[in-house]
């Protein structure tokens, strides 16, 4: 896995438009005696359209898997982005999180979230991943630094691989993920891997290039991340790489599925072989990383 740096933002919707009037009315005195009274024309001004505010979706805490190596550091970033994005107008899921890196009193936590903000009588939808960093100071855990993803704008046309991976229903993408596809950062070589192994596996996919440390966590050597050149998993048919309850078997055949579909570089909870073409350290335990030389 790599290293990256970003900036952040939310989003989804509806609403109703709802509208009155006022009216007066007249009548003849009862010792007239001709038609019977009717009510004469709205005489009054209509009261100004009424927008109702979206409802914003429910959203549940985000919990550590019982089989988290250090639960303490992923809970303490994950709820400084749930405290930042949960907020009257707006509303935040966290859909992961993952290590960027994990060092014995440094990491990082990638926070990978789906967003909604209320705009008028609308909900608009986003998301973002964010590069939380931490130290340790004894058994707590201190936020030192936090990083949005910046995925870029849309770009005008793309590979048919990217229109492929983004229409797949066995490619799920989280909304940073799918903005790297869709802003034509992330190299072929990583969808057609993604495509080839979506034909085995329904692929949850926490990270793609933006919100990804820029450097490898703890070096100075540039992740295959912000370079569009890997992705990380980290559920395989549904099923959590990090929870004991997920058999070994699975996640070591979505990895050598990954290597079988291109992957230099495969890391994950489970050493397969020898570098550079396998890896695990604890950074890994969480996910497993599939990265591409072009």
């Amino acid at each position: 896995m790599g290293p990256v740096r970003r900036r952040s933002a939310v989003a989804l919707g509806a609403g109703l438009l709802v509208a009155g009037c006022g009216g007066g009315g007249s009548h003849r005195p009862a010792s007239a005696t001709t038609t019977p009274p009717s009510k004469a024309p709205s005489t009054g001004t209509p009261s100004p359209t009424a927008e109702a505010a979206p409802r914003l979706p429910a959203v549940h805490r985000w919990r550590p898997d019982p089989n988290e190596l250090s639960p303490l550091a992923k809970v303490t970033a994950v709820r400084r982005i749930e405290a930042d994005g949960n907020r009257p107008d707006a509303a935040l899921q966290v859909i992961d999180a993952q290590y960027g890196g994990l060092l014995t009193d440094s990491a990082s936590v990638l926070v990978v979230t789906r967003s909604w903000r209320r705009h008028g009588s609308e909900l608009v939808s986003g998301g973002h991943t964010f590069d939380v960093r931490l130290t340790r100071a004894g058994t707590r855990w201190r936020i030192t630094a936090t990083y949005p993803s910046t995925p870029g704008a849309p770009a005008a046309r793309l590979t048919s691989a990217a229109r492929h991976a983004l229409a797949s229903g066995r490619i799920v993408l989280p909304p940073a993920g799918a903005a790297d596809v869709r802003a034509g950062l992330v190299h072929d070589s990583v969808l057609h891997a993604m495509l080839a192994m979506s034909t085995t596996y329904r692929i949850h996919v926490s990270v793609v290039r933006s919100g990804h440390p820029i450097h490898v966590f703890g070096t100075d050597r540039l992740s295959d991340h912000p370079q569009g050149r890997a992705f990380d998993t980290w559920a395989i048919d549904g099923h959590p790489v990090v929870a004991r309850s997920t058999p070994r078997s699975l996640v070591e055949d979505y990895m050598h599925a990954a290597a079988a579909a291109g992957s230099y570089n495969v890391g994950g909870p489970y050493l397969l072989g020898a570098a550079p073409q396998w890896f695990s350290d604890d950074t890994h335990h969480d996910h497993v990383h599939a990265g591409f030389l072009t």
